[in-house]
């Protein structure tokens, strides 16, 4: 199974955001009141935007975009085949994003997951996230 990491393109991400895996979809309609796969596409095309493709296939979108002045926002979201390409998702966040969102002058970067979802909690761990606070009203 190869990896592969490239820019994301609309079509990409509409093909992702139309196959996601169910605690994505969750995490997703807690942010919108409506969305669609197009939507939440042109939506994450906003900063950096990536996908993790798995044999040629585009199985995870993830990026950063800035919020306000100095304030960004990260975020992931797959299907079902996503956690295959977690790892090569780590190596370039660590190597390219981090660094590209530190370059642009970020002194704080949020990325939310819903409690329920310990598979996301603990990948933002690894990553060097710090939990700062509980939205009970989120979700």
């Amino acid at each position: 199974m190869t990896v592969r990491i490239i820019p994301a393109t609309l079509r990409d991400l509409s093909y992702i955001a139309a196959n996601l895996r169910p605690e994505d979809r969750t995490e997703i309609d807690c942010q919108f009141d409506e969305w669609s796969p197009a939507l939440l596409a042109l939506t994450a095309l906003q900063g950096f935007a990536y996908v993790a493709e798995l044999d040629g296939n585009p199985e995870a979108g993830f990026g950063a975009a800035e919020q306000r002045g100095g304030l960004w926002i990260a975020w992931s979201w797959g299907t079902r085949r996503m956690k295959r390409c977690v790892p090569g998702i780590t190596e370039f966040f660590r190597g390219v994003l981090g660094p590209q969102v530190a370059a642009y002058g970020a002194w704080r970067v949020e990325a939310r997951a819903l409690a329920t979802n310990e598979l996301a909690l603990r990948w933002l761990g690894r990553l060097g996230a710090t939990q700062r606070c509980l939205l009970p009203g989120y979700g």
